[in-house]
């Protein structure tokens, strides 16, 4: 079985981690102390490929986690039956749990990071997903519902 994908949706949800991201790490928001625990200096001086090369790979990986996302949900949907809604977001939900959460946490461990930096950075990551999945959930591929 090969799930359906709305790739509007994939796009739109590709785009909507960028919006979280620059909200999540805004210096007004959680930037400041981000920063500071994961020792991140915000003043110095960048070259153009360095500042660009992380928003270049962010786009990639979040294509990346909204395609999985949107197929996984099309598969959760097609087995589990009811609202393709619901489908979306509890995938979304496992998904980050099982593979992003976990990830972070294990990593963070052996790397010795602080938890309050784990933390802030999985909560980032469950609004993330959250909102993509509501993305997907609300604009399934057509003929699906």
């Amino acid at each position: 079985m090969v799930p359906e994908i709305n790739y509007w949706a994939v796009l739109i949800a590709t785009l909507s981690t960028m919006l979280v991201g620059s909200v999540w790490y805004a210096p007004k928001v959680f930037g400041t102390r981000w920063a500071k625990l994961a020792n991140v200096d915000m003043n110095r001086e960048q070259t153009a490929l360095q500042a660009w090369m992380p928003i270049i790979v962010t786009v990639f990986v979040s294509f990346v986690s909204a395609w999985v996302l949107a197929g996984a949900s099309n598969i959760a949907w097609h087995f589990y039956g009811g609202g393709y809604l619901l489908a979306s977001l509890g995938t979304a939900i496992i998904l980050w749990a099982g593979f992003t959460a976990a990830r972070f946490i294990t990593h963070d461990q052996f790397e010795g990071r602080p938890t309050s930096l784990t933390v802030m950075n999985i909560a980032h990551e469950l609004v993330t997903f959250v909102v993509m999945g509501v993305i997907i959930g609300v604009w399934p591929p057509a003929g699906t519902v």
